[in-house]
């Protein structure tokens, strides 16, 4: 399966994923949703972010334009709030998941489809 693949029907056809997109932990998106468009500044964000998610804690996440404030962390996740919308950000041993999701989606319902793609 491609990383395109995974991205369209893991996250985005579960229906609880708004936004998707996979990139290396080197840099370099190797898949994204139709019209998710993430900047060389943006994959710096996410990556300095999994990497030191106590300082992404403290200042949030700013991805596309728009800050997302950091209200958890685990040892390879973080979850974001933008008033009703957030974010799930994971990483694995070669790349970072991203999943956005606007209202009316809950982080409930995003963030297991996120994790079990991560598992995967």
């Amino acid at each position: 399966m491609s990383w395109q693949s995974y991205v369209d029907e893991q996250l985005i056809r579960s229906g609880k994923v708004t936004r998707a997109a996979i990139i290396g932990l080197q840099r370099g998106v190797w898949a994204a949703s139709a019209g998710y468009t993430l900047t060389p500044d943006d994959e710096t964000a996410l990556i300095n972010a999994v990497n030191s998610p106590s300082s992404a804690l403290s200042n949030g996440l700013r991805l596309r334009g728009q800050k997302f404030f950091i209200v958890q962390n685990t040892d390879r996740s973080l979850y974001g709030k933008k008033q009703a919308d957030g974010i799930v950000v994971v990483k694995t041993t070669q790349a970072i998941l991203v999943a956005e999701y606007d209202q009316p989606l809950q982080a409930a319902e995003t963030t297991p489809v996120v994790e079990k793609l991560a598992d995967y």
